[in-house]
């Protein structure tokens, strides 16, 4: 993509929607000027008023005064026409060019107003260059040109200042420098013009890209949920129905051998659903924005799941609750956060040795909760922890008990916690075992 415009314009894609966009940014601009520039002819008019007898034998004060009173009557036409153009520019969301040349005219109306505004005060052309050089600086800056108006601009702005080389009876070889003067000056409002015309339109294009990709990645993500809604219809009714067939078998009488594969299908179709589950739970947590929470007592919340886990996994590791605060509560989603501490509890005890311990802890400190999971098993190596909160991450492992891992599970437990305003954290010594540490912003007891 073109990312320098001194001498064209944009891809014939674009031009017409930056065309939109910079002839608003640019009647908003005018409007904003014609209003400073009119409060300061009216300022000037009412010092005129004040102290009549210093300012009116100042040099030139007719010419002065004259043009103050052009400047005053005519400025409002602009102020009055920009906010018509641009209530029309909101209903329509389309540049037209009646805003072109309202932009056109009035750059050419503050750069001819200043140097005239000199011309007068000075009687001196060559002191007119200051002027002259503040307002092209100002035009090339505030307004967005394409460089057809550009050098438009600059042959108008040329025909001027020599018809006021002309007004003023300046001299052959003084006209001559100024014409060289000016038309450096008028160089450098050129190049001055484009470099903002590039590095807005640089800005503009970065932002459609943005969008563009955005929209992209939006559809990717809604095809991606349903193929995996696909894949949960389409999967669980096969795997359902071997899990049946091996329970059917089941109840036949069966010799050892067939008994191991009847438990390896089984074992197969749990994981197999377990799969699918993970993969359903990643997509849902990306795409909801707010979960609803209640306020919960976390104490008898959190010790109802480790008696669950304790009657469930039969005592082989055992898993404690340990908590000094009488009342923590924190808003939480029951089902989503239930999740977590399962994933974290089945993790912990998943590398730990039988009759090891599991210990969650549940502790407040001012405006946090902290809930901590620690095992005392084989840890987490040192190059792979940075990884483990990665989606598909390789830093899964197999457990000690032959278990298998996705690489889901850590990621799926972060995106819950991360949309509950909460961090999680772990800490691990290889061979000592790991702790994980959620923080989430504590609330008031009911």
């Amino acid at each position: 993509m073109n990312t320098h415009f001194f001498f064209n314009s944009l891809p014939i894609k674009y031009r017409s929607q930056y065309r939109d966009y910079y002839t608003y940014q640019n009647l908003v601009a005018i409007r904003g000027a014609s209003m400073i520039f009119l409060v300061l002819n009216v300022i000037i008019r009412a010092l005129y008023l004040v102290f009549p007898v210093s300012l009116t034998k100042a040099q030139n004060f007719p010419e002065f005064s004259f043009s103050n009173w052009v400047f005053i009557i005519v400025t409002p036409i602009f102020l009055i026409a920009s906010n018509l153009f641009i209530a029309s520019f909101k209903s329509h969301k389309k540049a037209t060019t009646g805003m072109s040349l309202l932009v056109f005219l009035f750059s050419l109306y503050i750069i001819v107003c200043g140097m005239y505004s000199s011309f007068i005060a000075t009687s001196d052309p060559s002191n007119a260059l200051t002027l002259y050089l503040v307002a092209l600086s100002l035009i090339s800056v505030i307004f967005v040109f394409e460089y057809y108006e550009t050098i438009l601009l600059l042959v108008a702005v040329e025909v001027f200042f020599t018809s006021l080389l002309f007004y003023s009876q300046t001299p052959a070889t003084d006209m001559l420098y100024n014409q060289l003067i000016s038309a450096i000056l008028l160089s450098g409002f050129y190049f001055t013009s484009r470099y903002f015309f590039t590095y807005k339109a640089n800005y503009y294009l970065q932002v459609i890209e943005i969008r563009e990709k955005n929209a992209e990645i939006e559809k990717a993500s809604e095809f991606k949920n349903q193929v995996l809604g696909m894949v949960a219809h389409d999967l669980r009714n096969p795997i359902g129905a071997v899990e049946s067939i091996a329970m059917m078998m089941e109840l036949d009488e069966v010799d050892e051998d067939t008994q191991d594969n009847i438990n390896m299908m089984k074992a197969s179709c749990v994981k197999a659903r377990s799969i699918i589950d993970d993969l359903l739970e990643a997509a849902k947590n990306e795409n909801i924005a707010i979960f609803q929470t209640q306020n919960t007592e976390l104490n008898q919340w959190l010790n109802n799941i480790v008696s669950q886990w304790n009657l469930q996994q039969g005592n082989k590791v055992n898993v404690l609750f340990i908590s000094h605060t009488a009342a923590v509560n924190a808003h939480i989603n029951h089902e989503k956060f239930h999740r977590v501490i399962d994933n974290l509890i089945s993790n912990a005890v998943k590398f730990s040795k039988d009759l090891d311990r599991v210990d969650i802890r549940l502790a407040k400190q001012t405006d946090v909760v902290t809930i901590e999971v620690q095992d005392y098993g084989m840890g987490i190596p040192a190059d792979i922890l940075p990884e483990i909160f990665n989606r598909f991450s390789k830093a899964g492992r197999t457990g000690l008990r032959g278990e298998k891992s996705t690489g889901l599970g850590l990621s799926i437990v972060r995106q819950i916690i991360e949309k509950h305003n909460g961090i999680i954290t772990v800490t691990s010594t290889e061979g000592q075992g790991s702790t994980f540490r959620i923080t989430l912003p504590a609330t008031n007891p009911f």
